[in-house]
């Protein structure tokens, strides 16, 4: 008799089984109450780390393992943070102690954040040729928005009378109403003219993609690096270069107070705002030249 031509190797299953534990992480997180984007953050972590370290049940020792590859990759300790938390969650999901699985939180450093000039802003809307595109570029910029703020909005949140717009749900679960530009109302009100009116799960979004989906801040990643690319801008920085650090420091730049621009950016700490205060030495000459000055 022939033998029969059968494979009966194991086959490696691991592929599936990370994708399986993937899914169950999101509805434990979404069970819990996170917001959909620190839902989507935590997920893309955890699918990074389980593939890294190559199995779906890791132990508690794979997370200084893991920690160890970032550290080797030097990324940003905030970026750490990041993974250190969407990790603990994960390990508290299958029932590890939490004492077995706290990592020490890495203080922020004072290094100079990343940020786009005046000009380099300019030339990034100058090269966006699609009115959607644009108007959202131009709400990210003037509105000081997060990525996940921006793709949240809805049609009702803004309100060009006032030239405002809601924030539903900001970081750390925050509303606020931020401020734009004569210059943003007028793109908003020109896309307002032609946008369909389109319903996802209820809601009418203020920006959505062309298959009637609402943004995601992947996407929005993707068409922002695109813009960055066309305008000749090679040095680092994405969406929120563009829409937090770039707005405050040629604010600061310019001389708006600290404060005035702890509030526009809705940071509960003026630390955390203190990090944009890094002016040019010229700038700081002039504002020094021009207030301390004794009158004789």
């Amino acid at each position: 008799m022939a033998k029969l031509l059968t494979d009966w190797s194991i086959r490696d299953c691991k592929n599936i089984d990370i994708d399986l534990s993937v899914r169950r992480f999101k509805r434990y997180l979404e069970d819990k109450g996170f917001r959909p984007s620190t839902i989507d953050g935590y997920v893309g972590n955890l699918e990074r780390y389980l593939r890294a370290i190559q199995t779906d049940r890791p132990s508690t020792s794979d997370i200084q393992r893991f920690r160890d590859i970032l550290f080797e990759k030097h990324l940003a300790r905030s970026t750490i943070n990041n993974y250190s938390f969407a990790i603990a969650e994960f390990h508290k999901m299958i029932g590890d102690k939490e004492s077995d699985i706290q990592q020490p939180f890495l203080s922020r450093d004072d290094q100079i954040p990343d940020f786009f000039t005046e000009e380099e802003v300019i030339r990034i809307f100058s090269v966006c040729r699609n009115l959607k595109h644009l108007a959202m570029l131009k709400t990210l910029f003037y509105g000081c928005l997060r990525a996940s703020e921006l793709c949240n909005l809805d049609e009702d949140d803004l309100d060009l009378n006032t030239l405002t717009i809601h924030v539903r749900s900001g970081k750390g679960g925050k509303d606020g109403i931020v401020h734009i530009q004569d210059d943003c109302g007028k793109v908003l009100k020109r896309y307002l003219e032609v946008k369909p009116s389109v319903t996802v799960n209820g809601r009418k979004p203020l920006f959505f993609s062309d298959h009637g989906r609402r943004w995601n801040r992947k996407n929005l990643h993707h068409m922002f690096a695109r813009y960055k690319s066309l305008a000749g801008i090679e040095k680092r920085g994405g969406l929120h270069v563009f829409g937090r650090h770039s707005p405050a420091t040629i604010m600061i730049s310019k001389g708006c107070d600290i404060r005035i621009v702890q509030t526009i950016l809705r940071h509960s700490d003026i630390r955390t705002t203190l990090r944009y205060a890094h002016v040019s030495e010229s700038v700081k000459k002039e504002w020094y030249d021009r207030t301390l000055r004794l009158e004789i």
